[in-house]
């Protein structure tokens, strides 16, 4: 069982710098870092690890990100809530094809919607400038683009033989 912990534990921070690097490989839309390898990151770790480790990486990569100054405080939201609902959609059901879209959606719609009261009262953007939905588009982009290179890289895992789903071990 300790082995089982220590394994996931190191696997949780490699994700974590794989996240913290790819975060150099961003774009800006509409004033917010997309960062694909974010999404990337959050899908692998509901399959590898969970939706509790999918959280602790996306929000250590999200701080990590904005104390280095490679993010803003809109990653947070525009991870936190795509790693827990892909991370129990896998959790429930092994589907990885319904992770994908529950990284879009969580990501994209509850982390955009959630990410506006973070730029009223955090970031000091005026709400009359900024709709309640106008992170959804930016997050939109991002996480499509990160959903799309993690379902290459899990499905040819699969296909390889070397990811068999459904046997992980979630805590």
């Amino acid at each position: 069982m300790k082995n089982i912990r220590t394994r996931k534990l190191s696997l949780a921070g490699l994700l974590c710098a794989v996240g913290v690097v790819g975060s150099f490989f961003s774009f800006p839309v509409f004033g917010s870092k997309c960062a694909p390898v974010q999404h990337i990151v959050n899908i692998l770790c509901a399959v590898l690890l969970g939706p509790l480790y999918g959280v602790g990486v996306a929000f250590t990569t999200s701080l990590i990100r904005n104390l280095l100054g490679l993010g803003s405080l809109m990653a947070f939201p525009g991870s936190m809530f795509g790693a827990l609902l892909c991370g129990i959609v896998y959790h429930r059901t092994k589907n990885t094809w319904l992770t994908y879209i529950a990284e879009v959606f969580g990501t994209a719609v509850l982390g955009g919607l959630c990410a506006y009261p973070v730029a009223i009262l955090l970031i000091g953007v005026n709400a009359a400038e900024v709709a309640f939905y106008a992170y959804i588009i930016p997050f939109l982009i991002s996480t499509v683009a990160g959903a799309v290179l993690a379902a290459v890289i899990i499905e040819g895992l699969k296909k390889a033989k070397v990811l068999s789903t459904g046997t992980t071990n979630h805590e």
